[in-house]
């Protein structure tokens, strides 16, 4: 796997982060990108490491990515979308505002770098992995928790994620979700820890290491596409 080189998006600080240390671990060389990932400290310096600052709505920023990935490692194998954004209110209280800040990092950022990943993949002959982070929410809602704009944007993730994996099976290009409860991450630091145990029927709350660990299987794992790989301490089975 040295000669391998996987982008990943959001990668300065949680899931991200982790994602980069594990990988970089397993010899990938490793393009991460976030609006600030250069200032990141969770990420040890490393030659096997390139940091591209930026915003991943832009698709400026997708461009910048992806030609640092091909002059820096010459290839590109994997890509992790973990950068996403999302917030709670009322369906009626969504403005179009709060759906254009949710579609342009969740959607648009998906849309900007899968699509110039996948056109790098198919021009290799090599094959690859697409990952997305989504969620369990956007089949599986949960009463109290009023995020079905965020939904929108996050569902879409997921419903182009099963096209694309029958787009390009002929391709050998492999395209999956890992769908995550609730994370210790930053995200969380403000929510108390025991209502967010009563958002799964296990009572759990996982550990970013558990997400990134669901991620690496995903991408290495030969033959599994289109498959939607549930995180979340069994909330994806129903009501509790």
């Amino acid at each position: 796997m040295s000669s391998r080189t996987i982008i990943i998006t959001g990668a300065s600080q949680g899931i991200g982060a982790g994602l980069v240390n594990t990988f970089a671990e397993r010899g990938y060389n490793v393009v991460a990108t976030s609006r600030r990932v250069s200032q990141s400290s969770e990420i040890p310096a490393s030659e096997k490491v390139a940091r591209v600052d930026g915003d991943i709505a832009d698709a400026v920023t997708a461009r910048k990515v992806v030609d640092t990935a091909l002059s820096r490692f010459g290839r590109i194998d994997a890509l992790v979308n973990n950068a996403g954004i999302f917030f709670a209110k009322p369906f009626i209280d969504y403005t179009l505002e709060d759906y254009r800040t949710l579609a342009a990092t969740n959607v648009e950022g998906f849309l900007h770098l899968t699509q110039l990943a996948v056109r790098q993949m198919v021009e290799q002959k090599n094959g690859g992995s697409i990952v997305s982070i989504t969620t369990p929410l956007i089949n599986h809602p949960i009463a109290g928790m009023p995020v079905s704009v965020a939904m929108i944007t996050k569902g879409g993730i997921e419903a182009a994620s099963k096209n694309i994996a029958m787009e390009y099976v002929q391709a050998g290009i492999r395209v999956n979700t890992v769908a995550p409860g609730v994370v210790d991450t930053p995200l969380h630091k403000d929510n108390p820890t025991d209502f967010l145990r009563t958002l799964s029927p296990m009572q759990s709350i996982s550990s970013a290491q558990e997400i990134v660990d669901a991620v690496v299987f995903l991408t290495e794992a030969p033959h599994i596409t289109g498959e939607v790989l549930h995180v979340d301490g069994g909330a994806h089975l129903g009501r509790w």
